[in-house]
């Protein structure tokens, strides 16, 4: 699948995100101030290297996913800020197959000076197949 031009990656920013992804997101355009804009969110097709032995993509996956998507959330695309994941749960919903296209919109529920709460569920199609809960800790770029 080729995602909408809509969509991009970041290459280089995370070894191991490189490595298991591609995990893409929807580029921001901010130029019209009328628009609607979706800033989180976030999608990745399933390939074969992301399945397990039962063609279903594997739990790993799903949880490298969510941790991408959650981060850029947390610190805003990384714009401003960078973070660390201090707690990670989830629940396996239903499985994904090869093919599939997850998208995730996490929800930032809190941010304090410190840290961000952020929880959301991984999509395919209207179904949910994974939900987390996380905290990260927000850090300043060095």
């Amino acid at each position: 699948m080729k995602f909408p031009e809509d969509f991009t990656t970041a290459p280089g920013f995370d070894p191991a995100e490189d490595h298991i992804g591609p995990f893409y997101f929807l580029k921001v355009d901010d130029s019209d101030e009328n628009a609607v804009i979706r800033q989180n969110l976030f999608a990745f097709e399933v390939a074969s290297r992301h399945c397990n032995e039962f063609d279903s993509v594997h739990g790993g996956v799903l949880m490298t996913f969510a941790d991408f998507a959650l981060c850029r959330a947390a610190a805003e695309h990384y714009q401003v800020e960078t973070c660390v994941t201090v707690s990670f749960a989830c629940d396996f919903l239903a499985g994904a197959s090869l093919g599939s296209l997850i998208t995730c919109e996490p929800r930032v529920n809190k941010r304090t000076g410190s840290l961000a709460f952020v929880s959301g569920d991984l999509m395919v199609n209207d179904g949910i197949v994974f939900s987390f809960n996380s905290v990260v800790k927000r850090l300043p770029f060095k």
